[in-house]
């Protein structure tokens, strides 16, 4: 059900803004379609918007350490959240006087702030302390664990095929969804060969890139969240009978699986379909998503059929283990912040931030499990430029934040977070306290 706009009704305001995100008024929604919207919305005049100023950055474009995709896709747009959560150092902030052109003429449209004295401010300066005397030598550990599990992704599909066993690709299935999941650590960061992997799914880490840690880290939760909206009508998780009715939401619980099962496939297909009736949004590294079923066809000497079989296969089992490790990591609980909720009267993004997370708890002994399973899931919506093999050295600073700002981690395991997606997806009414006003018992459910 898409919502009409035209109706009147509080349910059409978004608890983080002053606008109703432009880009849910059309379909289909897509990483594309919320970039235009985000630059209506925004008012950057053309220009990259940080707080109340705009920055000229076309130039800069190139020569930005990170890659210059961060900076040409985000044209127009208010960059203030993801620009403060992907610099760590000052040196960045330092340099934006050299680019400035104006004062805004309109306020933000996001009510988040990011005051030196408030939450994520304070943690942010006690961090970048923290990594200047801590070893980095967990994102060498990750790196080995990531080229060990890609290597299996093809070390499987040819058992599987040469062998046509079943249990070899459901082996190469659960590989490729691990090979998403921690090439997730990468298209965070600056570019570099490993966030191309994440396309042997068919997948794309360029719209990854806009739908994931754009949209979904910097207004996780929120109508704003690309990850939410591109789900509706199957998946609603907006605590609205406007969204969804109850009739919707018993159907999403049921076929949830199958969507599970369709998302590798089903995100290629939308593009390749857009391409051929809009516009192309297709991009040369599509072409690695095929990379697997070739290696498959000329390793294990089958005929093309049975290769292009065997590859369905693994492609379907790794997407329905991402579907359902994502959509039950850590976002979608009855107890945890959606818009509509009630929220907080401090606005402080990182306050958000933990409202919307309850970590998985029962991961964080192994860096496998938290690289694969999105694991220190609040520390990476914090920091999300750090390698997963970091963030648990910064618990220290992070609790000793938290106590100050009267704030809590909550925690629960795996199994917890199945119920409560499911439970969130039958949701309808709102909470009416606000986060910090109940007390949640840090175990499983």
């Amino acid at each position: 059900m898409t919502p009409n706009v035209k109706d009147d009704g509080a349910w059409k305001v978004s608890g983080i803004s002053r606008n109703y995100p432009s880009y849910r008024q059309h379909r289909p929604i897509t990483s594309e379609s919320w970039l235009d919207g985000k630059i209506v919305d925004d008012e950057a005049e053309g220009l990259w918007r940080i707080n109340d100023k705009l920055y000229d950055l076309s130039d800069f474009a190139a020569r930005h350490p990170g890659g210059s995709s961060w900076i040409e896709c985000t044209k127009g747009t208010d960059i203030t959240e993801p620009f403060e959560s992907h610099h760590i150092e000052e040196r960045a902030r330092g340099m934006l006087s050299k680019f400035e052109v104006r004062q805004a003429a309109r306020p933000r449209n996001y009510k988040f702030t990011l005051k030196e004295n408030g939450f994520y401010m304070t943690l942010k300066r006690r961090v970048r302390e923290k990594l200047r005397k801590i070893d980095y030598s967990p994102t060498k550990k990750t790196e080995f664990l990531h080229l060990g599990i890609l290597v299996s992704v093809f070390l499987f599909s040819w058992a599987g095929t040469a062998l046509d066993s079943l249990i070899f690709k459901g082996l190469a299935g659960l590989a490729l969804c691990w090979v998403a999941t921690s090439t997730h650590n990468y298209f965070h960061q600056r570019d570099s060969w490993r966030m191309y992997t994440f396309n042997l799914t068919m997948m794309n880490f360029r719209n990854w890139r806009i739908s994931h840690a754009l949209s979904h880290h910097v207004y996780a939760n929120s109508l704003h969240d690309l990850e939410m909206s591109m789900f509706e009508p199957f998946l609603c998780w907006i605590p609205d009978r406007h969204y969804a009715s109850k009739t919707q939401r018993l159907i999403s619980v049921m076929i949830s699986p199958v969507v599970y099962v369709v998302l590798f496939q089903g995100q290629f297909l939308i593009r390749l379909v857009l391409s051929l009736t809009k516009g192309n949004v297709l991009h040369w590294d599509d072409l690695i998503g095929f990379g697997l079923p070739t290696f498959i066809y000329l390793s294990t000497g089958v005929d093309l059929l049975s290769a292009l079989i065997s590859w369905q296969i693994i492609i379907a089992v790794g997407s329905f283990i991402f579907g359902f490790i994502g959509l039950t990591a850590a976002h979608h609980d009855p107890r945890i912040l959606h818009d509509g909720d009630a929220q907080r009267k401090d606005f402080d993004w990182g306050l958000y931030q933990v409202d919307t997370i309850i970590d998985r708890g029962d991961i964080k002994w192994s860096d496998l499990l938290v690289l694969t399973h999105f694991g220190e899931h609040a520390l990476h919506h914090l920091f999300p430029t750090l390698d997963h093999g970091v963030l648990k050295h910064l618990y220290p600073e992070f609790r000793k934040t938290m106590k100050e700002f009267h704030v809590e981690l909550r925690e629960i395991n795996h199994w917890g977070h199945i119920k409560g997606q499911n439970q969130q997806l039958l949701r309808i009414e709102k909470n009416p306290l606000p986060p910090g006003n109940t007390k949640f018992k840090q175990v499983g459910l």
